[in-house]
């Protein structure tokens, strides 16, 4: 009889965390994030492919764990440490968008609600 065989890559979402199982803010897995620093010279592995995937623009904490294969608790986790030490932040629309964008999706929206 075989052992059964163990995949390297799976590390357990405790020890990706520090042995933490809540982040340190109140976060959803639509709370946009974009990455303003680099990371710090002793971050995780994690946290810098979160900060990595963070610089092409404004990505739900869903869409991270989708692009890297993480669980979303893990990136709850890692992002809140994150958004915490200035790494990411959460953007307002109004960094997103463009003023002229934003007030053209304005006048789409009132239009839909006069039609």
């Amino acid at each position: 009889m075989s052992r059964p065989r163990r995949d390297p890559d799976l590390v357990r979402a405790y020890v990706r965390t520090g042995g933490r199982s809540r982040p340190s803010r109140a976060l959803d897995l639509v709370t946009l994030v974009v990455a303003v620093q680099d990371p710090a010279a002793g971050a995780s592995s994690d946290a810098r492919r979160i900060i990595e995937v963070c610089r092409r623009g404004a990505l739900t904490l869903a869409e991270v764990a989708a692009y890297l294969d993480l669980p979303p608790s893990v990136v709850k986790i890692v992002a809140a440490d994150l958004l915490d030490s200035g790494h990411l932040v959460d953007p307002t629309p109004t960094d997103i968008l463009s003023e002229q964008a934003l007030l053209e999706e304005v006048l789409h929206g009132l239009r839909a609600l006069s039609a």
